[in-house]
């Protein structure tokens, strides 16, 4: 390799990324589905935070407005139980299959028009420093409160 070669690193490839925005201000997307798989795993909000790297009020939040959103809970809490807890319930595990569902088929019928998409990316592009610079000024994700409660 020359000198003024730098060395590459390989690419992510294309991806596609679904939110679900529902009519009564609710929605499911790759942040909420993210702190779902974390709290199924972890147990607990509090879990689920550390292991996202999200406070745990935007956690909560998440879980309350998912919770919120449809007319049976996502997520089960357990207050006061020993050590607390939170778990998926029935409704969220099907809320997480039917979610998945829907990126597998939207992959599918995407799939050639990204990989065209991809074709026509600029090899050399690099974002500038301005462009990671707001990308990490946006405030943290927090979903919005209905107009009911």
């Amino acid at each position: 390799m020359s000198g003024d070669q730098k060395p590459t690193a390989p690419r992510a490839e294309t991806r596609l990324e679904i939110a679900l925005h529902f009519s009564n201000g609710g929605r499911l997307t790759p942040d909420e589905l993210r702190v779902i798989a974390a709290v199924r795993k972890q147990r607990s909000i509090l879990g689920a935070s550390r292991a996202t790297g999200l406070s745990y009020r935007t956690c909560w939040l998440i879980v309350d407005a998912l919770n919120r959103a449809f007319e049976q809970p996502v997520i089960a809490t357990h207050p006061g139980r020993r050590g607390g807890g939170a778990e998926l319930t029935p409704f969220g595990e099907r809320l997480v299959a039917l979610y998945a569902s829907i990126e597998r088929r939207a992959r599918s019928q995407a799939k050639l028009a990204l990989e065209e998409i991809a074709a026509a990316l600029n090899p050399n592009f690099e974002r500038r420093a301005s462009d990671a610079a707001s990308e990490a000024a946006k405030p943290e994700s927090v979903p919005r409160r209905s107009q009911g409660s």
